[in-house]
């Protein structure tokens, strides 16, 4: 039977989120699928210690590259909004370096730098090409008597998209930083 869980993570708690999933499983809950923006759809499974890792290829994978990982004991299960999902048992980590996607820092400063390129800016544009101006339309009553309405829902978008902003900036700039050589 499947249970569905509801838990939000940003672009940049991707890290964050491995260790959740991690800890369902020792739980007894295996990820099937997940939906955006924040819905976990589990299946009931044995406790076990499994390893979740997500890379964010945005599209790009290749059928060699998921072959590689699978070679290397990795299993692809799912996919969502550019991220890749990938477990493998704990046990079958013999090295530290076997519990990770990447072999080198490199490797992982480079997807730091290629969420923030590809979901971080595109935030920002959305932002301040449609945010900012509609919220200001509405505090001007550019939108008649609709204006209130729209100036409460615009403001609410404001802060959540600065939040956003500012939140996973600084958050990727920290991931960036702790794995630069």
């Amino acid at each position: 039977m499947g249970k569905l869980k509801i838990r939000f993570f940003t672009i940049a708690d991707y890290e964050d989120e491995e260790l959740w999933l991690r800890k369902q499983h020792q739980n007894g809950l295996k990820l099937v699928k997940m939906t955006p923006p924040c819905f976990y759809k589990f299946e009931e499974c044995e406790p076990e210690d499994v390893i979740y890792r997500l890379d964010y290829k945005n599209g790009a994978q290749t059928e060699e590259y998921l072959q590689m990982l699978k070679d290397f004991g990795w299993e692809y299960f799912t996919h969502c909004v550019g991220w890749l999902y990938f477990r493998k048992p704990a046990s079958a980590a013999k090295t530290e370096g076997e519990e990770e996607l990447f072999s080198d820092n490199a490797s992982r400063v480079d997807m730091a730098e290629k969420v923030a390129r590809t979901r971080l800016i595109p935030l920002m544009v959305i932002f301040l090409c449609c945010v900012i101006p509609n919220l200001i339309n509405a505090a001007n009553g550019v939108m008649g008597r609709l204006s209130t309405f729209f100036g409460v829902f615009f403001g609410a978008m404001f802060g959540i998209y600065l939040f956003m902003i500012i939140y996973s900036g600084i958050k990727l700039n920290r991931i960036r930083e702790k794995y630069k050589d």
